[in-house]
């Protein structure tokens, strides 16, 4: 079959001719709907916490959060081949900052340096993931040079899977949980794939996910009762500064809880230093079927407006603690 229909010609471009300096580059990717290109590519939810945090006589480019774990995450950038040099920064960087998360962005990798990313994801302490990344920028013609990031290395799902399952602590409660979530994560990535880009469930009895801002979360959880509940999670690290912010969302919880469609429970947890707002619905991952059917499509419709009525309000929320508050 024969066609005149004209085509492009798809042309790869050195990253320098648009980030001449690695700064800009990390300042690029440090934006959320460029950050959200990452999380996609790596299956992950990282949330930015902070650029160029010292470690040592060095600065990790990017240091973050995954959303599903908790776990901090140094991400190193080059605009060059991999090199000696930053391997040992990037080993560096987790070691001072207690990073389970390593991701290394490069436009070019070699041969030895993805290995060793494979050989520390096949050989290093259980829980600390490394990812190796390529950094490719197309352009068809005259078009805009478009972004890409093609993931090399990472440790192997079926692996984790496999030694989860057959460690003595894993019950078939966790496999339930695990089944749960997994099911609730393909509602939400059909509801709507912006979602989240985390694809894995974990075998605990809650699922986490990014509002769009660290230090928040929005969480779908099993609590004892048995009941189910969609919260927001509000744990900056300082407990005077989520009390603060507790309170200010509660200032507008009527316009909050019409904009919800239903009544939260504000509940301040004073002795703790966390705060969450929240809804339930009775029912246990021991349910029957159509029982876990029912909660899934609940904590699906719950998670989505959670987070579209949240995030806003999140964005320019003041998140700074009282005058003088120093607590942890």
């Amino acid at each position: 079959m024969t066609t005149d229909r004209n085509l492009g010609r798809l042309e790869r471009l050195d990253p320098r001719t648009v980030w001449p300096q690695e700064r800009q580059f990390s300042a690029w990717l440090a934006q959320d709907e460029n950050m959200a290109l990452l999380n996609r590519a790596l299956g992950l939810e990282i949330e930015l916490v902070e650029q160029e945090v010292p470690v040592g006589d060095f600065a990790v480019d990017l240091f973050g959060k995954e959303v599903g774990s908790g776990h901090e995450v140094t991400i190193e950038n080059q605009l060059g081949p991999t090199d000696h040099g930053h391997l040992g920064q990037l080993l560096t960087y987790a070691a001072g900052l207690d990073a389970k998360v390593v991701v290394w962005i490069s436009p070019q990798f070699r041969d030895e340096h993805k290995q060793t990313l494979d050989w520390l994801n096949r050989d290093t302490t259980e829980g600390l993931s490394f990812f190796g990344v390529q950094l490719e920028i197309f352009r068809i013609e005259d078009s805009l040079p478009a972004p890409n990031f093609k993931v090399l290395a990472q440790p192997s799902e079926w692996r984790e899977r496999v030694e989860v399952s057959v460690k003595k602590e894993v019950s078939q409660r966790a496999l339930a949980y695990h089944e749960f979530f997994a099911d609730l994560l393909s509602r939400l990535r059909t509801a709507d794939p912006s979602f989240t880009t985390s694809r894995t469930a974990s075998y605990d009895n809650w699922k986490t996910f990014g509002v769009g801002r660290a230090g928040f979360s929005i969480v779908a959880e099993f609590m004892t009762g048995p009941r189910l509940l969609v919260h927001l999670y509000i744990d900056n690290e300082n407990k005077g500064a989520n009390k603060a912010v507790f309170d200010r969302l509660q200032l507008r919880s009527e316009s909050i809880e019409e904009s919800i469609g239903e009544k939260l429970v504000w509940d301040r947890l004073d002795h703790r230093r966390a705060c969450r707002i929240y809804v339930e619905l009775p029912g246990g991952v021991d349910s029957p079927p159509e029982t876990l059917q029912m909660l899934a499509d609940w904590a699906t419709s719950r998670l989505l407006k959670f987070k579209e009525v949240f995030a806003p309000i999140l964005k320019t929320l003041d998140t700074s603690a009282p005058s003088g508050e120093i607590s942890p």
